[in-house]
């Protein structure tokens, strides 16, 4: 009988000196200037730049050392020594360049002067900022004569709420509601579901929160890799006795074991924390089912309590206040078997009944989500679900309870709030007419799939990216990259090369960015930008760092001059006053969002920021019933094709050494995997099954029936603890597995974390 392989495992914990290596890494990797520790020292602290990694709150009473593995890597990463120069691009081809790595691109460091595509000579060539300005402000206006629908105006994550704001309203003013942003990939389905269910398109939960909840049910998300500081309170919170659960398809070694490296005696003699005290290994898009057999258990320790005359588990005086629609969902509970949840979740009736029996015990229960339940066909039914449990206990707005989604970039979230949305029903329309004598086109704008969809039919004829590397996140990859350079402009304002600028457009230009820990010095002197966290506080940031080049700008005054170049003179638009001093733009903020924005000025520099609020949190539901409500699923896996020939589903994630499309270097520490990023996860089980061995060269192939075939070859096999028939990957080398239609149903987020695939030999 031949031997089961042996599964990769990281044989520490997360955090302790593993995360302390990494950072150091990195650093000689990028030699970064010295003052780069200065600004360590002063990230996410008054009076300091605010990390530009994930969106967690910052601290009101920050310790010595406010960053994470995470942070410190993004800082060292912007504060390279290293320069991507025009002579750079003299040496090389756009061609040339377009199959290097997105590690190779990136790692030659910070642009330094703006760069104009010559077809001609398939080089990037130097210019000037004015030839830069004019240029493409006249090829807009010739595409705004056309069809101002043709152009999307994509944002990353990352632009402050300042430029995030002149940026939406510039769109406005070119005529279309094109504003996509980082969100449509990873989190929209949250800002489409959440606000369904509880009237909030965000979480409803404080920092204090975690102060408080005896119990935290984790789902679809690895805080070691994408969100290293909520681990410190996840590790309070367990040390006096709050219970975590987790549902995840992969033993993520932070949500197992974590040594603090903020804490000296447990990183040099003490032992790591046990973080989870349930852990279930659900299949792709199982957390439907097995939250469903979750909530089976606690109807049932409800009726017992009744019962005996015990405490009920379920808050009866809240579901009828405030909840609507549970009879229907209990309804549909009652029909479904154990054998039903058991074969959709993955896990087994007890392990559901045991998370059940967690709840039952708390008082005051967390809901945490990552991308493992956004990032499917119905991720929004899972996200329902998941509330579902919640406002069966009353766990929501009130101390200690409540529904908190882990964003990635840092200001993902607050640009949604000032303004970049592509839906008509969610710009600021009436205050756009008071404030700046802006009519708003009434037509709803592009997803980033629709945009997509236009791409490929030809009637997407320009692209303007505030950051990013979009080519390479979105799916389809094989379909979507020969059209992407068939577009009339691009236009890309960024900090480093990466290859969604090596597919050009006939016209195409690059635009090098200051980065948030550099000095934005503007006619008023340095300026301040404003940040909004995952829980609606928004904080000032400062950079103090000499800019890598004396050529390059801001996002804000890169836009101002686009947006003058490109509109006709209008009394209320003020772009070199706006460009001079930010404060206007956080006036016009104020007066445009003026209940969440009033005295913005002063209060976003007190110690955590302030808080913009959320009605959610007060029990205040913004839904058509006026009340939460419960999510009745029609299905029971929210995996939009569950039954397939190949039998498996691929989940693509990020490593340890990497934000997003990012690639920092090779390690991912915490899954016990070095190397080559081109692998393929399979569980030992599933390998003897297949006939697979270790290191042995496999493609994947979708399991679709549209008429194309989707493959990528050339995957090292991997044995690793897995579900069955779950296969793993790395995200974004696997997208072009992931079909451009197969996304969230609601959001049209990518369903990127369970593509039915097969493996071929």
């Amino acid at each position: 009988m031949t031997k089961a392989p042996e599964a990769s495992e990281y044989k520490g914990s997360a955090g302790g000196w593993g995360s302390l290596k990494g950072i150091s890494r990195i650093e000689r990797s990028q030699k970064a200037s010295p003052t780069a520790l200065d600004t360590l020292r002063r990230l996410n602290k008054p009076g300091g730049t605010m990390c530009t990694s994930c969106a967690w709150v910052k601290s009101d009473h920050p310790k010595p050392f406010e960053f994470c593995e995470n942070g410190a890597k993004a800082t060292l990463w912007d504060l390279t020594s290293a320069r991507c120069t025009p002579d750079f691009f003299a040496r090389h081809t756009v061609t040339q360049l377009a199959t290097w790595s997105d590690y190779e691109l990136e790692i030659e460091g910070r642009l330094t002067a703006p760069m104009r595509y010559d077809p001609a000579t398939d080089h990037y060539v130097e210019t000037s900022w004015e030839e830069a300005f004019a240029a493409i402000g006249a090829k807009l206006r010739e595409l705004r004569v056309r069809d101002p629908r043709g152009v999307t105006f994509y944002a990353s994550g990352k632009a402050a709420l300042e430029p995030s704001y002149l940026y939406a309203a510039f769109a406005r003013m070119f005529g279309n509601n094109n504003l996509p942003d980082s969100s449509n990939m990873c989190h929209e389905t949250t800002s489409v579901g959440l606000r369904k269910v509880t009237g909030s398109a965000v979480g409803t939960c404080q920092m204090e929160d975690f102060e408080h909840c005896d119990a935290i049910f984790y789902l679809g998300q690895n805080p070691g890799t994408n969100s290293p500081r909520i681990l410190h309170p996840l590790q309070k919170a367990v040390k006096r006795g709050c219970k975590i659960v987790v549902f995840n398809p992969l033993k993520e070694k932070a949500l197992t074991e974590f040594r603090s490296p903020q804490a000296p005696l447990q990183m040099t003699f003490g032992k790591p924390t046990q973080m989870s005290h349930l852990y279930l290994q659900v299949r792709p898009g199982g957390d439907i089912a097995a939250l469903m057999g979750t909530i089976k258990r606690v109807l049932e320790r409800d009726r017992q309590a009744v019962e005996v005359g015990g405490r009920r588990v379920l808050d009866s005086a809240f579901i009828e206040q405030h909840t609507h629609g549970l009879e229907p969902f209990l309804a549909r509970l009652d029909a479904v078997s154990w054998d039903e949840l058991e074969v959709a979740s993955g896990v087994t009736r007890a392990e559901m009944e045991a998370a059940g029996d967690i709840y039952a015990d708390a008082t005051k229960v967390i809901g945490i989500y990552g991308m493992g339940l956004t990032q499917h066909v119905h991720g929004n039914q899972a996200i329902g679900l998941l509330v579902n449990l919640l406002l069966l206990g009353g766990n929501m707005g009130r101390l200690g309870a409540g529904c908190s989604p882990i964003r990635g970039h840092s200001n993902v979230q607050g640009q949604r709030t000032v303004g970049i949305t592509e839906r008509y029903a969610l710009a600021p329309v009436e205050k756009y007419r008071e404030v700046l004598g802006l009519e708003t086109p009434v037509e709803d704008g592009h997803t980033t799939v629709e945009f997509l969809e236009a791409l490929l039919d030809g009637s997407n004829t320009g692209f303007i990216g505030l950051g990013g590397n979009l080519a390479r996140a979105v799916p389809d990859h094989d379909r979507v990259y020969p059209a992407w350079r068939g577009m009339e402009l691009t236009v890309h304002i960024a900090t480093k090369l990466n290859k969604t600028h090596c597919m050009p457009g006939k016209a195409a230009w690059l635009l090098p960015c200051l980065v948030r820990a550099e000095e934005d010095i503007q006619a008023t002197g340095n300026q301040w930008v404003s940040i909004e966290d995952s829980f609606s506080h928004v904080s000032a940031s400062k950079g103090k760092r000499k800019p890598a080049s004396e050529a390059l700008m801001s996002e804000t005054a890169i836009i101002c001059e686009i947006a003058r170049a490109t509109l006709d003179p209008h009394p209320r638009w003020t772009w070199d006053a706006w460009r001079a001093d930010y404060a206007r733009i956080r006036e016009l903020i104020a007066q445009t969002y003026p209940e969440q924005f009033f005295d913005m000025e002063s209060r976003m520099h007190t110690a955590g920021g302030f808080y913009r609020g959320n009605p959610a949190h007060e029990r205040i539901w913004m839904t058509a019933s006026g009340k939460a409500e419960f999510t009745t699923p029609s299905v029971l896996n929210a995996c939009g094709i569950l039954d397939h020939p190949g039998g498996m589903h691929l989940v693509t994630l990020r490593s340890n050494d990497q934000f997003n499309t990012t690639i920092y270097g090779f390690s991912d520490r915490l899954r016990g995997l070095e190397g080559d990023r081109m692998i393929v996860l399979v569980s030992p089980a599933e390998m003897t099954r297949l006939g697979l061995d270790e290191g042995e060269k496999v493609s994947l192939v979708t399991e679709v029936d549209d008429g194309i075939e989707r493959r990528v070859t050339g995957l090292c096999v991997r044995a690793y603890d897995l579900p069955k028939g779950t296969l793993v990957g790395y995200f974004p080398e696997l997208n072009p597995l992931v079909p451009l239609w197969y996304h969230d149903e609601l959001a049209k987020t990518p369903a990127s974390k369970g593509i039915p695939v097969r493996i071929e030999r």
